[in-house]
């Protein structure tokens, strides 16, 4: 078991806070038309995801706040994988990526639906809580550096290789 004492040490926050980043760096590439759009809701959506999950931690004294924050970040979540899906009919992402990303968000789903399900253990007055390793696993393919780089990238893959991690 890991101790948990600020909501950037849950794993399912890490995970959502860099799938974002990677949706940002994707997205930089996108057509000047979709900035208000697409990419702009797109963004909000999967940043939003970590800032209910920072508001159901603070919130963790209070039971129905806590599962309320939580089931917004999974509609958050939700929202962002319909969001990619645009982008990869739109042409701007491909299979592969869309693939990664949707199953990170899969992923992210599960881990806040299982500390929904189990919100008596995360819901105490203490300051730091055990969080049991088992819960929900991390993907591989997106890692969680504490800072996100992209370097130049070749013309025809629109930096998607440097952003995918297999």
């Amino acid at each position: 078991m890991s101790l948990v004492k600020h909501f950037r040490d849950l794993r399912v926050y890490r995970t959502a806070f860099d799938a974002a980043m990677q949706i940002f760096e994707l997205s930089k590439r996108w057509p000047p038309e979709e900035r208000y759009s697409l990419t702009d809701q797109v963004r909000r959506s999967s940043r939003s995801v970590c800032e209910q999950i920072a508001e159901a931690w603070r919130k963790r004294r209070y039971p129905a706040h806590f599962r309320s924050k939580l089931t917004d970040a999974d509609s958050e979540a939700a929202e962002t994988q319909s969001w990619l899906e645009f982008a990869l009919r739109c042409g701007y992402i491909t299979q592969e990526y869309f693939e990664a990303l949707d199953a990170v968000y899969d992923e992210i789903s599960g881990g806040l639906v299982r500390m929904i399900d189990q919100s008596d253990q995360w819901c105490t007055f203490q300051s730091k809580v055990e969080e049991e390793s088992c819960d929900y696993l991390l993907s591989e393919r997106l890692t969680h550096p504490k800072t996100h780089t992209l370097t130049n990238t070749p013309a025809g893959n629109n930096g998607e290789d440097d952003l995918i991690r297999k």
